[in-house]
């Protein structure tokens, strides 16, 4: 007579801690975690392997493989879902060190219409010292002369694309939990810490066109001392408060709040993108900024 399968016997068990776990991603360390923990509870023996579960979890549960594959670093990364997360849930459980932030910010705020196959996940690195010497116009021009650098790693997984980024050192500056599309909580930078990331990497989040839109969509909601706060505690080096201040007066925020701004010393000219084709120039905020800015990426496609 044939031994009875150990793991069909506590099957009801085992899938009821699946179905009832707040999580909905695992890595393949956290599920052999989850086995060695709850082997003697289900009347496991000793010899019941991970690979094993597994298998079990997938003819008998919800369990689904996925493997992201960043190609340029010719790098994979398992994880494993209960049933369907969102597509922020998975990409958070790919660095759990991260959080969600720009584009996946702007998109989880409400903020903007991006693509919701393109996020990014920043992971922090390293505390560096300060840079040494002043700022100077030249090095700024030569700075943002050129298109502004982009990570190369991206883990991509059929039409969903996780872009890493390797941020500044801030802690976690800013970043709360937000319930995602699935009611998963997720972290994210919060909406004043996320209007000053696109404002630093506009790439990010579509190109100024619609930083711009984010700005509007934010402008009931954002609080400017909290925004300053942040951007104080960065500590850039450039001059970002000048664009933030451009955006917000063509977004229509009150005088009161761009005094705020103004209050900052505006010492050099400043850029709102890098490498930009003829761009205009507002000598109240000293700033270069595309001339389309107005006229949003989709609306440019139609046009063409």
């Amino acid at each position: 007579m044939p031994k009875p399968n150990r793991f069909l016997l506590a099957k009801a068990d085992i899938l009821a801690l699946f179905s009832k776990s707040p999580n909905a991603v695992y890595s393949e360390e956290q599920l052999a975690g989850i086995l060695l923990t709850n082997k003697r509870g289900w009347g496991l023996p000793e010899s019941a392997g991970l690979s094993k579960f597994i298998t079990f979890l997938h003819t008998e549960g919800q369990l689904q493989t996925h493997v992201f594959r960043a190609e340029a670093y010719d790098r994979d990364i398992t994880r494993y879902s209960w049933g369907e997360p969102s597509p922020y849930a998975m990409a958070i459980a790919l660095k759990p060190r991260g959080y969600l932030s720009h584009g996946s910010a702007v998109i989880l705020h409400g903020l903007a219409p991006l693509d919701p196959n393109t996020l990014y996940i920043n992971v922090e690195q390293s505390k560096k010292p300060a840079p040494r010497g002043g700022l100077s116009q030249r090095g700024i021009d030569l700075a943002f002369s050129h298109r502004q650098r982009q990570s190369n790693l991206v883990y991509a997984k059929a039409k969903l694309s996780v872009i890493q980024l390797a941020g500044k050192h801030s802690e976690k500056l800013g970043v709360v939990n937000l319930p995602g599309p699935d009611s998963a909580n997720l972290a994210v930078t919060d909406l004043e810490r996320t209007l000053i990331d696109i404002v630093v990497r506009p790439a990010y989040a579509g190109g100024p066109a619609l930083v711009l839109a984010a700005y509007r969509a934010a402008k009931h909601r954002l609080v400017i001392d909290q925004l300053l706060a942040t951007l104080k505690t960065l500590g850039y080096v450039y001059p970002y408060h000048q664009a933030i201040g451009f955006l917000m007066q063509e977004a229509g925020y009150p005088e009161s709040t761009l005094a705020k701004l103004r209050a900052l010393r505006i010492k050099h000219k400043f850029y709102l993108d890098y490498g930009m084709n003829d761009p205009a120039f507002t000598s109240d905020w000293r700033l270069y900024y595309p001339r389309d800015i107005h006229i949003l990426p989709a609306q440019r496609r139609r046009r063409g």
